[in-house]
């Protein structure tokens, strides 16, 4: 098959990682792939994996784009695709209105919500078994489960730490907690602040404990800010920012513990360490024998029932870490606990085996009977109606923040608010 991936931004994250690392083990089965993407710190995985990239028009503008539409059309045409493969809704929805004849439109969702505007005759993947069931209930026809695929060999206890932590300043002797995410206010800001709190207090409590943050971000200055005042409360350098990271591994193999959600917690699992799932709302869970079946059924994240999310979630957070950073035998027992899950269960290559059999079957028409002219007319009025609701809020005063992925989204993860 010829299928074009096409990630809704190339900065890094884990959807967009998911794309990359998949697009190259699809097409390491035999499939011609070629990846459709704006510039960004992911290229560089790209030009590693030996993709092909082509670059969005810079004429495009926001999206969706009738650009970018357009761009797609003529690609099928050039190329004779047989799959148009968009990662959240803004590229599905540009994918959709570009596929015609044979050519079939896919859409993966790792965000929170599936949007209520996708058409339910496109095949959908999704994250969560909860996301799955209710976009199902709600009318989409073809939705698949897959979980954010890790390559279990590329990131593993056997990669080395190297410098990392005589890099950043940090004590060889003192248990390291490990944060990579991007420092934004949707999903990670709170948790951040939250994690800098508590390490402050445990090292003001005589814990020994350092935290090291890797990302970047526009709440950047605010986690700076909190971690600051963690430092000062401990009277010592306990909490560093790393800045981003093209190659964050080594912040993986140096943690003691991690903190993380998603295709970021999956990947610390991959490197045998010890998790602490980040939610918001106050929410945090240690990984054990006891909790991964919650995390199978909701994905790698969670929601508490805190107002003050950021102060009772650092009471909560150092509770967890306080008991795991003095046990070393438990910290490798559930890395190890860690490791087996993500092998048996997370595989880049099951999942690769997964995506192929979901483009067979849209190509074929057995998952995706067609598309309609009222579908797409039902497709464009969504996103307008989406469009000027947020241009309202923006007149209001009101911030918006990222589509479909904050906690008011998430009632219903299939898209109903």
């Amino acid at each position: 098959m010829k299928i074009v991936v096409y990630p809704h931004t190339m900065e890094v994250g884990g959807s967009q990682l998911n794309a990359i690392e998949l697009a190259g083990a699809v097409r390491d089965r035999g499939h011609e792939v070629v990846v459709l993407s704006e510039a960004g710190p992911l290229v560089d995985i790209v030009d590693r994996l030996g993709l092909e990239r082509i670059p969005v028009d810079p004429r495009a503008g926001r999206r969706p784009s009738p650009t970018i539409v357009r761009q797609l059309r003529e690609l099928t045409r050039a190329r004779r695709l047989d799959a148009l493969h968009g990662y959240e809704w803004p590229p599905g929805v540009e994918a959709f209105l570009a596929a015609s004849g044979r050519v079939a439109p896919v859409c993966t969702v790792m965000s929170m919500a599936v949007a209520p505007f996708l058409p339910p005759t496109m095949p959908l993947l999704v994250g969560t078994e909860h996301i799955r069931a209710a976009a199902a209930a709600v009318g989409h026809r073809s939705v698949t489960l897959l979980e954010p695929p890790v390559d279990v060999v590329a990131n593993s206890p056997s990669f080395p730490a190297g410098d990392f932590r005589t890099r950043y300043g940090l004590d060889p002797e003192v248990p390291l907690v490990v944060v990579v995410c991007r420092l934004v206010a949707e999903l990670k800001l709170e948790g951040l602040l939250a994690a800098c709190d508590a390490v402050g207090a445990l090292v003001a409590a005589a814990t020994p404990v350092q935290l090291a943050i890797v990302g970047d971000g526009s709440a950047r200055d605010q986690v700076a800010e909190a971690a600051a005042k963690a430092n000062a409360a401990a009277g010592r350098t306990a909490v560093v920012l790393t800045g981003q990271l093209a190659d964050p591994r080594s912040a993986y193999a140096a943690a003691d513990v991690m903190l993380g959600m998603g295709g970021s917690a999956l990947r610390a699992l991959a490197f045998a360490k010890p998790l602490v799932v980040q939610g918001e709302r106050g929410f945090w869970s240690l990984l054990s024998t006891q909790t991964q079946s919650i995390f199978l059924r909701q994905g790698w994240y969670g929601v508490g029932s805190e107002v003050d999310g950021r102060a009772a979630g650092a009471v909560r957070l150092a509770g967890i870490l306080r008991p795991l950073l003095a046990d070393p035998g438990t910290r490798a027992q559930l890395g190890r606990l860690g490791r087996d899950l993500v092998v048996d269960r997370f595989s880049l290559q099951a999942a690769a085996e997964l995506q192929e059999r979901v483009y067979a079957a849209a190509v074929d028409g057995v998952a995706w009977p067609g598309r309609s002219t009222a579908d797409a007319a039902r497709t464009v009025a969504g996103v307008l109606r989406h469009k000027l609701s947020r241009k309202w809020q923006r007149w209001r005063g009101i911030v918006a923040t990222d589509d479909f992925n904050t906690v008011a989204g998430r009632g219903d993860a299939g898209g109903r608010r």
